[in-house]
């Protein structure tokens, strides 16, 4: 239901989302926010998105977007560089050092983009945004989008209001500055089909043409089908196991080749990008994923057991610590671990049934609705 009526009914307000498509989930996250303040004060926002790389920077940084899948690939030059600027001093030291070569572009993104409030979904986004209308601010809210591992550059103390995921990331907030009446903890947003699945899961495998009777494992590798999932899948298949493989291979056509090419002996189907996860989830019992924020967030929602087969170094490292610690999954980084996992959450129900209780009690799905309360009771439309 949408919030109780407005204190304030004027004109639309009109809300600036900072994002990049480094990563699918910066553009999902913004979408899910979108989504729930249209549900929550319909007709009250006008919101408009805009990739800060894409859109306004000078090149190199202009390529961020199509750089960032290449450089995931080699995850130790990821790690040295996510690192050597993950500190106070030296985010800073950098930040103040890249603003005099964007500080042109980053005026033309705020004088061409007039807004009642300003949401940042990116990490590299804030500083450059807050210094540049020192003198005349907008208000400003930072969604941080990684779940536990977070980088100094989500956090500069001029922004008005730093939400969270998880406590964890509250630390590092107050660790870098952040005043603690400026951090709200709320989850990550996802979008509404997440929060409310379908009633009747073996409805959606009948339409899927899932079979039924068996356990379904859900493969995933984010929304450009990184990491090892090949091998992943191919082990599963070899284990003959008395299950069903669903493979998720977002935009990877060539990973989606190479599934397809396996000698299956198992019941298996084999997707490129969708917009079905949030009915794939509900139809599966176990989730197999490198650890993006993003697609663990929806398995908690989903109550769904997690075996995570990959990681970013440094960004995706706290992820994986966090998963284990709630005891909703596992951490398998070789393939034979990942067999092992699967297997005893296949043969195992009682196992099965633990894990995913144990995701569901850290599920955060309110979160979109949460963080679309917060945005309009910074604009004055919600008390």
């Amino acid at each position: 239901m949408p919030a109780s009526p407005p204190s304030v009914q004027a004109t639309k307000k009109r809300v600036l989302f900072l994002f990049s498509d480094t990563g699918g989930g910066h553009r999902s996250a913004t979408n899910a926010m979108i989504e729930a303040l249209n549900l929550e004060f319909p007709g009250l926002f006008e919101c408009r998105m805009v990739d800060v790389f894409r859109d306004y920077l000078p090149p190199p940084l202009r390529y961020a977007p199509e750089i960032y899948v290449p450089m995931a690939k080699y995850p130790q030059t990821w790690a040295a560089g996510y690192k050597a600027f993950d500190g106070k001093r030296r985010s800073r030291a950098l930040i103040a050092s890249l603003y005099p070569y964007v500080q042109r572009a980053t005026h033309r993104l705020y004088r061409e983009n007039p807004a009642d409030l300003i949401v940042s979904v990116h990490p590299l986004a804030n500083t450059g945004i807050l210094r540049t209308m020192k003198r005349n601010p907008t208000p400003f809210i930072t969604v941080v989008t990684d779940m536990v591992s977070t980088h100094a550059f989500w956090f500069d103390r001029r922004a008005d209001i730093v939400v969270v995921p998880t406590e964890e990331a509250k630390e590092k907030a107050l660790g870098y500055g952040v005043a603690e009446g400026n951090v709200r903890v709320v989850g990550l947003p996802v979008a509404e089909r997440f929060r409310v699945p379908p009633p009747d899961r073996m409805a959606v495998r009948e339409r899927l043409g899932w079979r039924a009777d068996l356990p379904v494992i859900l493969l995933v590798g984010g929304g450009d089908g990184m990491g090892p999932m090949a091998r992943v899948a191919k082990a599963i298949n070899e284990a003959r196991l008395p299950a069903t493989l669903v493979a998720i291979c977002g935009r990877n056509e060539e990973m989606k080749a190479k599934l397809e090419a396996i000698d299956w002996t198992m019941p298996h189907h084999v997707y490129g990008f969708t917009t079905e996860m949030p009915d794939f989830m509900t139809a599966s019992d176990m989730l197999v994923t490198k650890a993006g924020p993003g697609t663990i967030s929806e398995g908690f929602i989903a109550g769904l057991p997690l075996v995570i087969y990959s990681r970013l170094p440094g960004q995706e490292e706290g992820n994986v610590d966090y998963v284990v610690a709630k005891q909703a999954g596992v951490w398998a980084p070789k393939v034979a671990q990942v067999v092992d996992a699967v297997r005893t959450y296949v043969l195992d129900p009682a196992a099965r049934r633990r894990a995913a209780e144990a995701s569901k009690r850290v599920a955060k799905p309110d979160s979109a609705r949460e963080i679309a309360r917060i945005i309009a009771g910074r604009v004055g439309v919600y008390n």
